[in-house]
């Protein structure tokens, strides 16, 4: 059972990076429909890179729950892989910024994918020993209050260096 979640991670790294990767383009491919927007990025600011690699792995994980939904600490699996991943994007991103000024292009897609590697060998890791899970429902609360702020923030995002586009210096959806 333990090679499975291994698997099972890999197959969610591999599903998330093509998915989110796809959904960079999708808010523009769909000719900026506003359904797009909320799963998708709509600018090249950080906030809406984490949202391209959260709505992949809700995804996934949906599929997952019909395999190991029974166990009771599964969501609070989800939720710790989730963040693990949506904190490394902008931890990376401003920590390279910071130290060497402006990072290159190929180096911002990496990120997002060295990002869903560690958040994928974070839950095969977790998935492999029963963990404590005391709120379980919380947990799938949690991750879909997540996703809330994602679409909320996509419309109405705070004036904040996360949120700001670096190339149109706009926040969100640009009017």
């Amino acid at each position: 059972m333990k090679r499975e979640y291994g698997l099972w991670s890999l197959c969610g790294f591999a599903a998330t990076s093509l998915l989110g990767t796809l959904l960079h383009f999708l808010y523009d491919l769909s000719g900026e429909k506003l359904w797009a927007a909320v799963i998708s990025g709509v600018n090249e600011s950080t906030w809406e890179h984490m949202k391209l690699l959260f709505f992949p792995m809700l995804l996934f994980a949906a599929v997952e729950f019909f395999f190991f939904g029974k166990r009771r600490d599964f969501w609070c699996i989800q939720l710790r892989s989730i963040l693990l991943g949506q904190l490394l994007i902008p931890v990376i991103f401003y920590t390279y910024n910071g130290a060497f000024g402006k990072s290159p292009d190929w180096l911002n897609i990496a990120i997002f994918f060295i990002a869903a590697f560690f958040a994928f060998c974070c839950q095969s890791r977790l998935f492999r020993k029963e963990q404590t899970c005391l709120f379980p429902s919380l947990a799938l609360w949690m991750i879909l209050g997540i996703a809330f702020l994602f679409g909320f923030f996509t419309f109405y995002p705070p004036k904040l260096g996360l949120f700001l586009d670096p190339i149109t210096l706009t926040y969100g959806i640009s009017q």
